[in-house]
């Protein structure tokens, strides 16, 4: 006991130090923080592909059923249910029998907002996909050298990916090309996953005009068209409809005065001091772009990460997944807290289901860990599934395990400051964003259905 008490003290003054350093309040965000402003056209191509199931495998679910502009550009949901499910967010339905999908997305989906930004270099919960010059993509992914070349962003390879995963958009072998080439590890080349998508492209007359107004110096022809170039547009848009830095708090940075409330100056500075956030959550977008273990719940079906003790699959190790580094087990990306009050659930697993619960979460990451209520987790009912979502937090080992992870040491507010906390976080909000419509397109070239 007297050596893990030790080791928190370390924690401690390791985390005190970093406070010290970064307590000071960020620079506004300004243009120069953001690639190019891209053209209308090419947003509007990235708008009509988000929307379009015509890129899934089965035509039947498309990049908005997962981050959806009326749900905070995630579903509501704690894990997603991707391909093969019915209806949005809340209401997503796995189905039954031959008809039901085969499992749960193992980890929550994130938002999408500022990820354009240029200081944005990682993607993923485990940072699985990097910007990294010494590849001949530009990035680090699980695709290695089938990665092409020519993607803009990071955020560009990201949208590579998904139409990869049989759970989220390709579908299961045996059910399309696409997701037999996907079972295959067949992502690049003549009818690898991507090209067989961006065959599906070339053959709507819509895209392949849209595809040369956006890229007019590229793309003559249908055959033009490569799965690349729609990432692009798919990054473009996400760009454009994503930037929030418009809430209270901008406001305030750039000089207004009166744009906080007492209550909210008085949350800001126990965020830049006493309560430690920004000893992670630092910078003009409030992360610091690393991976930190805070004892976060682990729900679901997990990654199938597997070691001495675990046995199931059931486990989701994290960064150390993609580092090889047992150090770095429970680890996982700090997200960035712009809109952080629209984007619920929260945690990789989508633990908690509301940002009260989550920031106490924080201040006591153990204690919280122990007694966490899994009453508050937002899955749709699966009778086949659902006996399968606690097996590591109804094992007290492995529980344990992933307390003894945890980097925060407990901060203590009373119930008063607490409540101006919250108040500075949802001050966080960009209010343009309340009622995202706007981004939603009424229809999609593909001619399919954008309900479901």
């Amino acid at each position: 006991m007297r050596l893990r008490r030790l080791y928190v003290g370390l924690v401690v003054c390791s985390l005190t130090a970093v406070v010290h350093a970064q307590s000071t309040r960020p620079f506004p965000i300004s243009d120069n923080d953001f690639y190019s402003t891209p053209s209308g056209a090419e947003v509007a191509l990235g708008r009509a592909l988000f929307f379009d199931k015509i890129i899934s495998g089965n035509g039947n679910i498309s990049c908005a059923t997962c981050h959806h502009p009326l749900a905070g550009t995630g579903d509501g949901l704690s894990l997603s249910i991707g391909e093969g499910g019915k209806g949005l967010g809340l209401a997503r339905d796995t189905g039954s029998g031959v008809d039901a999908v085969q499992g749960r997305i193992p980890r929550h989906t994130p938002h999408v907002f500022n990820l354009a930004a240029k200081e944005f270099s990682v993607m993923f919960h485990d940072g699985r996909l990097s910007v990294d010059d010494l590849e001949a993509s530009g990035f680090n992914s699980p695709a290695g050298d089938q990665l092409p070349l020519g993607l803009d962003s990071v955020l560009a390879a990201q949208a590579m990916f998904p139409v990869t995963s049989s759970t989220e958009m390709a579908g299961q072998a045996g059910e399309n090309p696409v997701a037999n080439a996907a079972f295959e590890g067949r992502l690049a080349g003549e009818n690898g996953v991507w090209d067989l998508l961006a065959q599906r492209l070339r053959a709507i007359p819509e895209y392949v005009v849209m595809f040369r107004d956006a890229y007019p110096e590229q793309i003559s022809t249908a055959d033009d068209i490569q799965f690349k170039d729609a990432a692009n547009a798919i990054a473009s848009f996400e760009g454009a409809a994503g930037r929030a830095d418009n809430s209270r708090f901008d406001q305030f940075l750039r000089g207004d005065s009166q744009a906080l409330s007492g209550s909210e100056m008085k949350g800001m500075k126990l965020f830049y001091d006493k309560a430690n956030c920004s000893s992670c959550h630092s910078g003009k977008f409030q992360t610091d772009h690393g991976f930190h273990a805070i004892a976060m719940p682990q729900i679901g079906p997990g990654k199938g990460h597997n070691s001495e003790g675990y046995d199931d699959g059931r486990d989701d190790f994290g960064r150390e997944a993609v580092t090889g580094d047992a150090d770095d087990r429970f680890r996982f990306l700090t997200p960035s807290l712009r809109n952080v009050a629209l984007t619920a659930p929260y945690g990789h697993a989508g633990a908690f289901d509301t940002l009260e619960a989550v920031v106490r979460h924080h201040l006591n990451p153990e204690e919280s860990l122990l007694g966490y209520d899994g009453s508050q987790v937002r899955l749709p009912s699966r009778a086949d599934l659902d006996g399968q979502d606690f097996v590591v937090m109804n094992d007290y080992w492995r529980v344990s395990q992933i307390g003894h992870r945890n980097e925060l040491a407990p901060v203590f507010i009373n119930e008063k400051d607490f409540g101006h906390l919250m108040s500075f976080l949802h001050a966080l909000t960009d209010n343009g964003f309340l009622d995202d419509r706007r981004n939603m397109p009424s229809s999609v070239p593909s001619g399919l259905t954008m309900a479901d």
